[in-house]
């Protein structure tokens, strides 16, 4: 796990130096296994791509045709570095009254969900990810459209913060 500031240096705002801000989030970033994961299945596609942009070409119409399976290896090489750059920009922060999504590359998007607002916590894993040993943490809001995300844990770290997110729902919410 990785934890530290939003710029991804790994240190911790609130932790360090003068100057540091009380309320700054300490960031905590996904395990490497999402992104191995996510590298794999764009082999294993890819590779199936490639198979059929250039075999069944060459052998369908001529052998001039198999060049054509260069095209899914330069997706393979593009797509390789995009996964990486789309993995580091996933991160949570678990704040007093909140807690904070953050993703994106390009669009960048960042999404509060109030302890108080959560309605179910969910630990999710597919045959895939049970394989990697990662697990997704699901949270369903008051409000459907902010319904949240946490993909690529570690299933101990999943329940972890699903225990937590729930007994934090659970005291937020019995005001109300």
């Amino acid at each position: 796990m990785e934890t530290g500031s939003p710029d991804g240096t790994g240190t911790a705002g609130a932790a360090g130096g003068a100057g540091a801000v009380a309320d700054e989030p300490v960031w905590t970033g996904l395990p490497p296994g999402l992104l191995r994961m996510r590298r794999l299945l764009l082999v294993v596609w890819t590779g199936l791509l490639t198979i059929a942009a250039g075999v069944v070409p060459a052998l369908l119409l001529a052998p001039a045709w198999a060049a054509s399976a260069l095209l899914p290896s330069a997706l393979l090489v593009w797509g390789w570095g995009m996964l990486e750059r789309n993995w580091r920009s996933w991160r949570y922060a678990e704040r007093a009254d909140d807690l904070l999504i953050s993703r994106g590359v390009l669009w960048r998007q960042e999404t509060v969900v109030p302890y108080g607002r959560m309605q179910l916590v969910e630990v999710k894993s597919g045959p895939v990810e049970r394989h990697f040993g990662l697990a997704c943490v699901q949270l369903h809001t008051a409000a459907a459209a902010t319904d949240a995300a946490i993909p690529g844990l570690d299933p101990r770290e999943a329940e972890r913060l699903r225990d937590r997110l729930t007994e934090l729902g659970e005291a937020r919410s019995a005001g109300l």
